[in-house]
């Protein structure tokens, strides 16, 4: 029986789209946020912006081989920001403000139709709710979830920003269900990638696994289509949840 469902946040209980305009918009407000920290970025919006991208997928590529997310300091020095030499001591005070930054105003981000509907509808069926999410930013997801009026229905937000451990491993999913004080067959889990959340809830053993329908992120998960790793359901709409969880309950 079923008696926690917890949620991926991007791609999950939002989608994610960008443009030119977009970028530009972020590019120039990240460079006034380091400029007031006396922080100075000596290329172009064009050039920073591209950087920027490459060496955010290099911090993409090396976590999703160590499965441990960095201190948001060290993200912005090491990687980000690696070619402009700018120093922990000068990024600490404002790394949490740029990573939210970056999570919110670099994209746009549209919650998906019916999330606050089927929260309040897992909430009335006495079901346990949460996140766990891979993410740079501690502040981004309690913000994302209070703009959806759905941040006092989580039990818990578990994020690797905060834990360390990042999706796909156990870890993070153990996390959740030791806390929660149930057995691993007890817990579903709701995200939109096979690479990291449908990957992970196999790795932990969970006992119910539900992916969303997410084609931004089909090229991440190309390397896992034909090696039969496949979700218990696969959805295109967050409603579909109640009735496989009121088949299992």
């Amino acid at each position: 029986m079923i008696q926690a469902v917890f949620f991926d946040i991007g791609g999950t209980l939002h989608t994610v789209t960008s443009d030119e305009q977009v970028r530009a918009r972020f590019i120039k407000e990240l460079r006034k946020r380091l400029e007031k920290q006396d922080i100075r970025i000596p290329v172009d919006d064009d050039v920073f912006s591209s950087l920027l991208h490459q060496n955010a997928e290099r911090y993409k590529h090396h976590v999703e081989q160590t499965l441990w997310e960095w201190p948001a300091d060290r993200i912005w020095d090491e990687f980000y920001l690696a070619d402009f030499d700018v120093g922990r001591d000068k990024l600490a005070p404002i790394s949490e403000e740029l990573s939210f930054l970056y999570n919110d105003m670099r994209v746009v981000n549209t919650a998906r139709p019916h999330v606050k509907e089927v929260m309040d509808a897992l909430k009335k069926r006495n079901l346990r709710l949460g996140i766990i999410s891979n993410t740079i930013s501690t502040t981004f997801s309690p913000y994302f979830l209070r703009e959806c009026g759905i941040y006092d229905a989580m039990e818990m937000i578990i994020l690797s920003s905060e834990v360390g451990f990042r999706k796909p491993s156990h870890e993070i999913f153990r996390l959740a269900i030791d806390k929660l004080e149930i057995e691993k067959d007890a817990f579903c889990y709701v995200g939109d990638t096979l690479s990291r959340d449908v990957l992970g809830c196999k790795n932990a053993g969970i006992g119910l696994s539900i992916q969303i329908d997410n084609p931004a992120i089909y090229h991440r998960d190309e390397g896992f289509l034909c090696s039969g790793l496949e979700p218990d359901y696969k959805i295109t709409d967050l409603l579909e949840i109640i009735p496989i969880i009121d088949k299992i309950i």
